[in-house]
């Protein structure tokens, strides 16, 4: 996003928590708002004369406001009118990073009710786990990936893979990304998983061992990649038995190979 964009939806986000907590039922309020949000989105990207009048910097905030309340307000809770009038309001660079943001608040508010509900955690290893049963099911992610196929089959398609296996947060949320599908399904459900790591003011590392950490070991390798990094981390694990030994982590785009299979590659290329 542009710098105002950013700055926008950081305002916005800012004040979706309080919008929430108005009336009580936190849990219910913020499934509610991320849902509807997410249906504004599909409004918007029926109607692209819409997502543009919205976002139109140069017509007053006001105007946009009411043209929004007009428009919407029937179809949406107070809450999430709420929500949407005050991102409205805002100044975004294009009406695509209006749209994006909308997107983010809707997955903020989903994740700030599993967070009130206690399962934020829980939410967040769904997610990566998610990612990981893509990467090991190319025909499944081929076909939740192929935009050429309704969004809402796609929709239908994951829905019965999930189907009693996550929570219900979850499952809203990935739903949603195969319908509108950003870099691919499995790196879409990574993103998601990040997002969750945030909202506990972590980052995540993806660590493949030879073999299963005991959690006395995994708060270990927490603490000492806090250390490196100079924030809390939250630890992704899978066993890959062809390392051999040791492990590789990833935080971003960086990689830190310590498997033995690493090492003799190394070697190898060495004595070569």
């Amino acid at each position: 996003m542009h710098a105002a964009s950013r700055e926008a939806l950081t305002d916005v986000t800012d004040r979706l928590r309080g919008h929430l907590e108005q009336g009580g039922q936190l849990v219910a309020r913020a499934a509610q708002t991320g849902t509807e949000l997410f249906d504004v989105v599909e409004i918007l990207d029926s109607n692209r004369t819409l997502r543009v009048a919205l976002a139109n910097s140069a017509t007053p905030a006001e105007a946009r406001e009411g043209l929004a309340r007009n428009l919407l307000a029937d179809k949406i809770s107070e809450n999430t009118l709420a929500v949407l009038l005050d991102a409205v309001a805002q100044t975004w660079s294009t009406a695509g990073e209006f749209r994006q943001g909308l997107i983010l608040l809707a997955r903020r508010s989903l994740f700030i009710g599993a967070e009130a509900e206690g399962n934020l955690v829980q939410v967040e290893d769904e997610l990566f786990r998610l990612s990981r049963i893509l990467r090991d099911n190319p025909e499944l992610t081929r076909l939740l990936g192929d935009k050429k196929t309704e969004p809402n089959k796609r929709r239908e398609l994951l829905a019965n893979v999930l189907y009693g296996k996550v929570t219900r947060t979850t499952e809203a949320l990935v739903l949603q990304v195969v319908g509108r599908i950003e870099q691919d399904p499995i790196e879409d459900c990574r993103t998601l998983a990040e997002q969750a790591a945030e909202m506990r003011g972590k980052t995540i590392a993806r660590v493949e061992t030879a073999h299963e950490l005991s959690d006395e070991q995994r708060n270990a390798l927490a603490d000492k990649l806090a250390r490196i990094y100079g924030h809390e981390m939250s630890i992704h694990t899978e066993v890959d038995t062809s390392l051999l030994g040791g492990m590789i982590i990833r935080v971003g785009d960086e990689v830190i190979d310590g498997s033995t299979a690493g090492k003799l590659q190394r070697l190898r290329v060495n004595l070569g």
